[in-house]
């Protein structure tokens, strides 16, 4: 296996910080040339002075005195706007894209563009701009491949199969913290109760998503565009215990699975080996004990946010865009105190039922009609 050169966008993050771990283990393997961060700085100077990568960015700009007065041997950058060039170096062959928000799309397509390979955590980028980004992915030698637990898990399956034969994918989610709670108790959920994810480890904004089942919705629309499969063959089940992460049914009546431990660094190795897999030192199932593997169907009416994703699939065109938007104001406004829990999936309807666009699809228009929907999104009261 030759060895990678890697760029992690969002390096301080849930997901760049497991990265490292996994770089730890396989030095051989894996080079750090480019590390980014928004705003820790700190952590990012802990990492400069371990991986000692040729470039590190720091988005907040407020931040590069600090950090510049805290390294050597790093060439140290400002601004988000230059992270698109940052994945289209030449110096790498693989980005890392774990960061947050409709903000990684631009460093997505950049990296497909230039032909590298993309192990993708920003889901984002799909749901934004799925059709940009797959015919880019046409034009390119590029590669796209999903580090979300669910998408790997997918993949997995489908090693070796033709995509024609699928049937129906299944796609698990745990129900988050909320699952047992009645519709009145959702009415005066708090942001620690929200945070409080009963299997994953995760940051703020995927964590309130997660209890949302926003986050499973944008991961139908990830898989839509990422295996090329209508909205009506994929299936999301409750699985509260997070062991399988996606099942594949194929036209023979015969159903694939992808079973571990809840465990980002499985798929994000697996990312950057595909398609080979490398060992990881990380906990495994333990075969010998009983396990409770159960299944129930969601409740979309305690889980609007879910049905509003699927929804706008169906809706097409920037519907997408504008779902993911007055997403992540809600879920902004929330996590500040400006607005309750069950607010968030009626700033999300509301900015669908208000936001329409009939402009040919392109990275520019997306932009726009982001800023339009996330001032929308804002003014609701």
């Amino acid at each position: 296996m030759k060895k990678q050169r890697l760029a992690i966008l969002g390096s301080t993050g849930s997901i760049g910080t497991q990265s490292l771990e996994i770089i730890r283990q396989h030095p051989d393997k894996f080079e750090v040339v480019y590390l980014s961060a928004n705003s820790n700085w700190e952590l990012l100077g802990q990492q400069i002075q371990e991986f000692n990568p040729n470039k590190a960015l720091i988005a907040n700009e407020d931040h590069f005195g600090a950090l510049k007065a805290n390294v050597t041997g790093t060439e140290i950058i400002s601004g988000a706007n230059n992270l698109p060039e940052l994945a289209a170096c030449d110096e790498i062959d693989t980005v890392i894209n774990a960061l947050v928000g409709f903000a990684g799309f631009d460093s997505t397509l950049a990296a497909i563009h230039a032909g590298k390979k993309v192990a993708l955590a920003n889901k984002e980028s799909l749901v934004v701009g799925g059709e940009i980004i797959t015919n880019a992915l046409k034009e390119s030698d590029a590669e796209l491949i999903p580090i979300d637990s669910e998408h790997s898990a997918m993949l997995q399956c489908l090693v070796g199969e033709n995509y024609s034969d699928i049937e129906k994918i299944i796609i698990t989610a745990s129900g988050g913290p909320f699952r047992e709670f009645t519709n009145k108790q959702m009415e005066n959920v708090t942001v620690e109760q929200a945070l409080d994810h009963p299997n994953w480890n995760m940051g703020a904004k995927i964590t309130i998503d997660s209890s949302t089942m926003m986050n499973k919705g944008l991961e139908i629309i990830e898989a839509h565009w990422l295996f090329d499969i209508p909205v009506e063959k994929i299936e999301p089940v409750i699985h509260p215990q997070s062991i399988i992460h996606s099942m594949i049914t194929f036209t023979d009546g015969s159903s694939k699975a992808q079973l571990g431990l809840p465990d980002m660094k499985v798929p994000i190795v697996y990312a950057l080996s595909y398609p080979k897999r490398i060992p990881l030192d990380t906990p495994r199932l333990n075969w010998s004990q009983a396990q409770n593997l159960t299944f129930e169907p969601v409740d979309f009416g305690k889980f609007p946010c879910l049905k509003l994703a699927m929804d706008s699939i169906s809706a097409g065109g920037y519907a997408s865009a504008v779902l993911n938007a007055a997403n992540e104001v809600a879920v902004e406004r929330f996590l500040k105190g400006e607005i309750g829990y069950i607010q968030i999936p009626v700033i999300v309807e509301k900015s669908l039922a208000n936001i329409h666009w009939n402009d040919s699809l392109s990275p520019d228009i997306l932009k726009e009609i982001d800023k339009e929907t996330r001032t929308f999104a804002q003014s609701i009261k």
